[in-house]
């Protein structure tokens, strides 16, 4: 895993100091070795982290024999050894053992359809100077991160925003409409970015770039072909196909372990680790408020597996962690699970290089409450009193069942697509008019982004899959992973986001993910020999930090402080009347604000760092 920057000016010469700036940023993504490609008009940059071939002979960027054709790649190939072999018969020469030289080769024979052959994670740039282009990749559901910026005189790109905005000719103008996007969502959506005129690659989409023209497409899509297949058949594939993506991951020539909250999904990865090591190295944090805290269940299979288990009880500072969020996530982002998400990686670095982890077995088989829905609702009655009804429960802090009892009531009387819209939203719609401003960027319809995406699918379930993989994964859960861990020069991988098992994902019927109101139904049978029943039975926990208690308590006078602000007031974006009784509203525990403070209080701290310039301490 590595840190990527180029610029291709179109009139002038590269500035080296520049390119430099942009590259050195990124030095917590890969503090191995660092290097520069510098022609008249072309530089690229690159960070390495150092997981296969740790010889100066993987060193980046990296070029064909007669350096006509340069890549500067971030991520890992886990199909490099056999793309190897087919190359070398048809008469290409290696000179290193990385998977990045497979790629230089794979674009000298299949061109830009070299893409369509990787099988992996990654976020790269080939310069071409025989065709004079750019073409920049990034892999099939977003697990690695690629920025840029276009226009008339240069190209500029780079795996993180903060490396992008060194360069001083592109202009930080603050795209408003991603604002109100943030709001609604806690992050903002692809391809658009907290500045206009800069740019997210996409995920599976590849772009080809000219002085004159950007030619973009996806090289792949995900779509659901549901087959004929028995659920035995399935249940044999699916195992067949997650035990090689796990065997594929396990190769590093640099020390190996697995994230492990003694969830399905992480579980089911350390067992089947189990079957390829002798002693997988696992690890686990858990937090002091027992609501919050998982270590005795990643316990129970680390026993059972007799894994090399570490755990950890953190102690998080609200405080002093907010504003290294806020810098390493480049952009406004409220995901809460950022903070475990950084402790984990932060420890867990201390003992190995690469971790695997459980993401994305969730949105492949239908993990989530809001999956359910549907279903749910078709057997009400009355959902109009049953809403009404909603008001008389009090607010419990969200681990407690009767809050999860309050929003289904309060949801009732609301259609499919908007009910499941509701369980992602921080503010609404309503909400966003009394808060902010600028009514006509209150008004923006966020739901339509997503409800977009819904229609291309007629079943709900389906429906709430596409639309969880084409934005929540890529652009909150897969952001959070990979800062979380880059920035701890740790890198992560996702067996469960192996395209080979989507592939097969795509053709399982919704039905065998979700029976009756029994979530990942097909995942629990598959693997139910390796697993315990605490483990199958124990509800959906997720990775949470105590933000209500937080917030009545050590964060109140901070957030206090911060809303009332003049640097706060003179961003001119929000109505502190607003904010104060939304934190009132909290702290007399009228109602759980927690998500939305903590939404306000990340978007001010980014600001404060991005925009006023203030400086932290790493």
């Amino acid at each position: 895993m590595c840190g990527i920057s180029g610029i291709w000016e179109f009139k002038n010469s590269v500035d080296k100091n520049i390119l430099q700036k942009m590259n050195k940023i990124q030095q917590h993504r890969g503090p191995d070795d660092s290097g520069t490609m510098l022609t008249n008009r072309v530089g690229l940059g690159h960070q390495r982290l150092s997981i296969i071939d740790l010889s100066p002979k993987g060193k980046q960027p990296m070029s064909n024999e007669n350096n006509s054709i340069w890549i500067t790649f971030n991520g890992e190939i886990y199909n490099f050894q056999t793309l190897r072999e087919e190359l070398t018969k048809k008469g290409h020469r290696f000179k290193s053992d990385s998977d990045t030289e497979v790629i230089i080769h794979g674009y000298e024979e299949w061109g830009v359809n070299v893409v369509k052959k990787l099988r992996g994670m990654f976020a790269f740039a080939i310069w071409d100077s025989n065709n004079k282009i750019m073409f920049l990749a990034r892999d099939r559901v977003g697990k690695k991160p690629l920025w840029y910026y276009k226009d008339k005189e240069k190209l500029v790109f780079a795996s993180e925003l903060k490396s992008l905005i060194q360069h001083p000719e592109i202009p930080r103008m603050i795209n408003k409409k991603a604002i109100s996007y943030y709001l609604s969502l806690g992050y903002i959506p692809h391809p658009i970015s907290i500045f206009e005129n800069i740019h997210k690659v996409e995920p599976a989409q590849a772009i080809i770039i000219n002085q004159k023209e950007i030619k973009k497409y996806n090289y792949w899509n995900y779509e659901f072909k549901p087959t004929n297949k028995s659920f035995e058949q399935l249940k044999k594939e699916l195992r067949t196909t997650l035990s090689e993506a796990i065997k594929l991951r396990m190769i590093s020539d640099v020390p190996l372990g697995a994230f492990l909250s003694g969830g399905i999904d992480s579980s089911i990865i350390v067992a089947l680790m189990s079957r390829f090591s002798d002693k997988v190295k696992t690890f686990s944090i858990g937090f002091e408020e027992q609501d919050y805290n998982e270590l005795p269940d990643a316990r129970i299979i680390a026993e059972k597996y007799n894994t090399d288990h570490k755990e950890f009880i953190v102690k998080p500072d609200a405080i002093k962690i907010l504003p290294k969020l806020a810098y390493y996530y480049n952009e406004p982002y409220s995901d809460s699970s950022a903070i475990p998400s950084y402790y984990l990686a932060q420890i867990t670095r201390k003992h190995v290089t690469v971790a695997l982890n459980g993401d994305g077995g969730d949105e492949n088989f239908a993990g989530y409450d809001r999956y359910t829905i549907d279903n749910f609702y078709k057997k009400l009655y009355f959902k109009k009193t049953l809403s009404r009804l909603s008001k008389f429960i009090p607010e419990f802090t969200n681990k407690h069942p009767l809050r999860k009892l309050k929003r289904v009531l309060q949801i009732a009387n609301l259609d499919g697509k908007e009910q499941y819209y509701d369980f992602l939203k921080t503010f609404s719609r309503q909400e966003k008019t009394k808060l902010m401003l600028n009514q006509e960027l209150a008004d923006l319809p966020t739901q339509n982004i997503i409800f977009d995406e819904m229609q291309k699918e007629k079943e709900f379930v389906n429906q709430a899959l596409f639309a969880d993989i084409k934005y929540y994964l890529p652009c909150d859960l897969l952001v959070k992973i990979d800062i979380a861990t880059m920035a701890n020069s740790l890198e992560a991988r996702s067996p469960f986001l192996d395209q080979e098992v989507m592939n097969l994902t795509m053709q399982i019927p919704w039905q065998y993910k979700l029976k009756g109101f029994d979530k990942k139904h097909i995942l629990k049978q598959t693997f139910k020999d390796l697993l315990p029943q605490h483990t199958i039975k124990k509800p959906k926990w997720g990775f949470g930090v105590p933000l209500p208690h937080w917030f009545r308590n050590e964060l109140k006078e901070f957030t206090h402080d911060t809303i009332n602000s003049q640097e706060f007031k003179n961003r001119k974006l929000f109505n502190t009347n607003e904010c104060n009784k939304i934190l009132e509203q909290h702290t007399t525990r009228k109602q759980d604000n927690s998500f939305k403070l903590w939404n306000l209080l990340c978007l001010e701290q980014w600001y404060s760092i991005y925009v006023d310039g203030e400086r932290i301490s790493l």
